[in-house]
């Protein structure tokens, strides 16, 4: 197989380098620069208030200079008396001028402290707030779903995942483009920024503990290196990879993969299917869609049926696995059933049996 694009691939890999991090799903009210700049924008309303106050009853003031208070005068006090420098050149003396400093201007210089302060302070507990949800994350993540490629392909094996049961806590994406990111984290799911080629990347979704892979890259080539890092990473998990080009899924069963789905051929085959039965076609785009209609399952065989015949079963079997062998239903072997065999079934959407655990 050929592997063009390599420099392309340096080169986004470079500019990606610093933007590589995790990201937990959370409802976002603003983005830090735009809390600081309100901040900011808080603190100049106060600052020109209090302005304000002191240039309307500017002759209650008096400055040791000249003895007048201009508005440049009031500009400066209303600054050193909210910042709490108070150098003590221009002072309050009227009534009227002290009772505006404990009335108002105190107030003002509290609410001032408050929102310079608060910025700061906030800045810093969402700091430690983010550092304390990833390390709590990080800690309780255990026999997770990793998808590298939140693209049509993993979006629609993580919509059949979910569609079975499987939680949106127990799911770690990982995608180049933050903007896919950020429309995970929308979802619900936890994304990680990055090229799943670089190993760094891939352990920063915790792949190294992770249960199953998801690979549903755009590229074959960049399938194939995914492929094999996550399987240097993880011996234990199960990978299954999805190639655009059939002649490419040898590689990829080479390089670790457990399955490798060819997307165009299975396309085409839908395709021929439903030219020669349109109703066949329909009947098995429905098998492979979870949740409406009929579902395709695989269930552990249960003690009740141990001993029984495949079409003794309550549910329709298709085929019988039996350690590494796949055994057709009409095949011979298949049956009296055994407790370690596994059933592929086809079951109403929603059927528990398909759910079954051994009794």
């Amino acid at each position: 197989m050929k592997l063009p694009g390599h420099d392309a691939m340096a080169r986004q890999a470079g500019e990606e380098l610093v933007t590589r991090r995790v990201k937990l799903p959370r409802r976002v009210v603003d983005r830090p620069l735009r809390q600081v700049a309100k901040r900011i924008l808080m603190a100049l309303a106060v600052l020109i208030l209090t302005t304000l106050i002191v240039w309307i009853d500017r002759d209650g003031y008096h400055d040791n200079a000249n003895g007048k208070v201009d508005f440049l005068d009031a500009v400066y006090y209303a600054t050193v008396t909210l910042s709490t420098t108070g150098y003590g050149d221009i002072v309050p003396y009227s009534d009227s001028a002290r009772l505006t400093n404990i009335l108002l201007v105190t107030p003002l210089r509290v609410l001032f402290l408050i929102i310079l302060v608060g910025t700061t302070l906030e800045v810093l507990t969402e700091r430690t707030r983010e550092e304390w949800r990833l390390n709590r994350w990080k800690a309780q993540l255990r026999e997770h779903t990793v998808v590298v490629g939140f693209g049509t392909k993993g979006r629609s094996a993580l919509q059949t995942l979910c569609a079975r049961g499987l939680k949106q806590d127990q799911v770690v994406i990982v995608d180049p483009s933050a903007k896919v990111i950020e429309a995970a984290n929308a979802e619900g799911f936890v994304g990680v920024i990055g090229d799943a080629t670089r190993s760094d990347v891939l352990v920063r979704a915790e792949l190294h503990k992770a249960r199953q892979v998801i690979i549903a890259t755009q590229r074959d080539d960049t399938a194939v290196l995914v492929t094999l890092t996550a399987r240097q990473l993880n011996r234990g998990a199960k990978i299954v990879a999805a190639v655009r080009e059939e002649e490419n899924a040898p590689l990829l069963r080479q390089s670790g993969a457990d399955a490798v789905i060819t997307s165009a051929s299975a396309a085409g085959r839908l395709l021929g299917l439903s030219v020669l039965s349109p109703s066949a076609g329909t009947v098995m785009e429905d098998l492979i869609q979870q949740g409406s209609g009929l579902d395709m399952v695989e269930r552990p065989v249960k003690k009740s049926e141990v001993g029984r015949g495949v079409r003794e079963t309550e549910d329709l079997v298709v085929s019988v696995l039996r350690g590494h062998r796949l055994l057709a239903y009409d095949d011979p072997r298949a049956s009296p059933l055994q407790l370690t065999d596994r059933l592929i079934t086809i079951v109403r959407a929603g059927g528990t049996a398909a759910q079954g655990q051994p009794e």
